[in-house]
């Protein structure tokens, strides 16, 4: 029986890939830092748990009531919009300390259990901003480049137990919430020397591109993650991600 954790399944890629998973008669561990029974269909192989990457007993807690593991899927995230100008250094860590952190966190707290079996799947969900850079999002594009580097580093030093991490890049997600979120976090308070900037990047998203990101992307490139031992370190979801992975 195989299992899955994923973190940030309330909306958006986690929990089309906890959807994903259940369909596919896994046993899926849903986390959510505010947990929401109604967004999941009732099954007896899913369970929903607390979780707030943060917070290492709220980690602690989560992995002991998981069990045995066969994939982690660091998918919970926050976003950040703005000029660096115009963000307090506490919402800079605060993006760092779930973006980077939470991801090394949950990452540290299974690799006990997969480095005994000498099996299991780390796999990391990015963003291709780090791959074609965008303008006001410089905090946020830090943040996740530093997992891909971290990610990659990390698959050397697990490979000899048989333990395996893979990156999944996805693209803009315009039908996911993820956007609204980070302009509200930030409350739109942009630095006036960056307004016309600014503008333009806003006006630029009122275009409506063909090639997109979809939830079922970035859901069927973790499958792959976590079934495929032959997949390659670095996994684009989306067109515009698989686009843009070609141009970097």
């Amino acid at each position: 029986m195989n299992t899955i954790l994923i973190t940030g399944c309330s909306s958006g890629f986690g929990l089309a890939t906890a959807r994903y998973f259940l369909d596919r008669d896994w046993t899926v561990i849903a986390t959510m830092r505010a947990p929401r029974e109604d967004v999941l269909p009732g099954s007896d192989k899913l369970r929903i748990l607390p979780l707030d990457v943060t917070d290492a007993d709220s980690i602690a807690h989560v992995v002991d009531a998981a069990g045995p593991i066969n994939v982690l899927v660091n998918n919970a995230g926050v976003g950040m919009f703005n000029a660096l100008e115009g963000v307090s250094m506490d919402m800079v860590r605060e993006v760092f300390e779930t973006n980077t952190l939470g991801t090394i966190a949950m990452t540290k707290a299974v690799l006990p259990q997969f480095r005994q079996r000498r099996s299991g799947t780390v796999i990391n969900v990015t963003s291709s901003v780090t791959q074609q850079p965008l303008h006001l999002l410089s905090v946020y594009t830090g943040s996740k480049a530093a997992v891909n580097a971290f990610t990659e580093s990390l698959a050397l030093e697990l490979e000899p137990f048989g333990v395996r991490a893979r990156l999944v890049i996805p693209g803009r997600a315009p039908a996911t919430s993820f956007g609204d979120n980070a302009r509200a976090r930030t409350g739109m308070n942009i630095p006036q020397a960056y307004g016309a900037l600014a503008a333009q990047v806003f006006a630029g998203w009122q275009q409506s591109p063909q090639d997109v990101t979809h939830p079922m992307d970035v859901a069927e490139a973790v499958w792959r993650a976590a079934t495929d031992p032959s997949c390659p370190m670095r996994l684009p979801a989306g067109a515009d991600a698989v686009a843009a992975a070609k141009a970097a």
